[in-house]
């Protein structure tokens, strides 16, 4: 009666187990199909964040070029304007080029005939430092002739020559050179003071000359004016403060020399 219990127990248990097994093996390629979907889910929503990151940084890529595009539209204007004010500068460049040619044309002459001027200047002026301005004025005169000397360069020289016979007339000086006296060539040491006097006094200082431009001659001074002619000689080579002096000039054509102030 047992066994007969146990068999009919094991033939339901199999009846049982043999309809699940037969819905497990139906499940299983839905599971997989499932699994499948899943894998296929996130392999695309990998792409689709990769596509996103792409984007965004293709995003961020214009923004800085558009930022580019600005910075260099910007630039190039400046630029453009920085063309204009330079074509303008040529321009005014090459009216000043035709201009200097015309003016070279004309200042040329111009400095001819200033040199010409200086020259009768100095012919007429009184006789100091005649070989050094004589000189000066030849090399003007050389100067004019080189080619390869600039305008500019000549005009400045002249110019200078000018200014330092002005400068003549504004300072006294004391120079040495030699001064013919009774025929014959000796040494003296000759005082100018500006332009008004120019005086010359031998070594021994026994002789003294005082220069009369009216007359366009020497005239001899007496010995008493020494001792102020010394002492002038010493203040233009800076061995005495300047001082007020009492020198002997000539006043006028008519008049002779006479005792006036000069100082320095």
């Amino acid at each position: 009666m047992k066994l007969i219990t146990s068999v009919g127990a094991l033939a339901v248990a199999i009846l049982i187990a043999a309809p699940a097994q037969s819905q497990q093996d139906k499940l299983e390629p839905v599971v997989d199909q499932a699994s499948s979907i899943n894998e296929s889910a996130r392999q695309s929503q990998l792409t689709i964040d990769q596509i996103s990151d792409d984007m965004q940084e293709r995003l961020q890529q214009y923004k800085r070029i558009m930022k580019e595009i600005d910075g260099l539209n910007v630039y190039t204007a400046q630029i453009e304007q920085q063309i204009g004010s330079q074509e303008s500068e040529k321009q005014d460049i090459s009216n000043s080029i035709d201009q200097v040619s015309y003016v070279e044309r004309q200042i040329t002459p111009l400095m001819l005939r200033m040199i010409d001027s200086l020259e009768s200047f100095v012919e007429l002026d009184v006789p100091f430092l005649q070989t050094e301005r004589s000189e000066r004025l030849q090399h003007l005169n050389d100067l004019m002739e080189r080619a390869n000397v600039d305008v500019s360069e000549k005009f400045r020289r002249v110019m200078e020559a000018y200014q330092i016979e002005a400068d003549y007339g504004r300072n006294i000086e004391a120079y040495t050179a030699e001064h013919e006296i009774n025929g014959q060539q000796q040494d003296v040491t000759y005082l100018r003071i500006g332009r008004v006097a120019l005086i010359y006094k031998t070594r021994d200082g026994q002789h003294l000359g005082l220069w009369d431009q009216e007359e366009r001659s020497w005239q001899e001074l007496d010995s008493k004016h020494l001792p102020a002619v010394e002492e002038a000689i010493r203040i233009a080579r800076k061995q005495l403060a300047p001082d007020l002096l009492m020198m002997p000039l000539f006043a006028n054509k008519s008049s002779s020399s006479t005792h006036n102030s000069a100082g320095q």
